[in-house]
């Protein structure tokens, strides 16, 4: 049975190696090189309450996970955040990434967010058709934004009201 709970710094080895494997598979995310162990824990560290990290379980192994990120650092946009999820490749196609991502949404509706915001790169589309059924609504699409794999690739991005 799939547990998801907020994480913590014990599970920094599991989301840096899932979001590894992304960063080497997949157009999930435009980093090119692995991270370090040093680096994921910063970033975990820069994530506070109001922008939570959640993993998904798996008999008692971490699979997925899941956060709400500041979309940028001027005040105006503090009820808006950035949502991302990421699932071991073995693991895909099995429903993590739906259950990660609906957590996601309760986490940032009881944090009274008003807008959540998602991009999916060129070559998602199992991230787009996920956010579309969360009622994600394309605002808009930047053309050949980031280059991956030998290929210049459009990222879309999506918008959810939650109030």
């Amino acid at each position: 049975m799939l547990n998801i709970r907020h994480a913590t710094v014990s599970d920094v080895d599991s989301i840096t190696e899932i979001y590894n494997e992304a960063i080497l598979t997949t157009t999930a995310t435009f980093d090119m090189e692995p991270k370090t162990r040093e680096n994921r824990k910063a970033w975990f560290e820069s994530h506070d309450d109001r922008h939570p990290i959640l993993v998904a379980e798996l008999d008692a192994k971490v699979v997925g996970w899941s956060c709400l990120s500041e979309w940028k650092p001027r005040a105006a946009y503090a009820d808006t955040a950035e949502t991302s999820f990421y699932v071991k490749a073995e693991h895909r196609g099995n429903g993590i990434g739906r259950q990660l991502k609906e957590a996601i949404i309760e986490e940032a509706r009881r944090l009274k967010f008003h807008t959540l915001i998602a991009g999916a790169a060129e070559g998602s589309d199992a991230s787009l058709h996920l956010n579309k059924s969360f009622g994600f609504e394309v605002v808009g699409t930047f053309k050949q934004i980031g280059r991956k794999f030998g290929k210049a690739l459009d990222v879309t991005y999506l918008q959810k009201f939650l109030d």
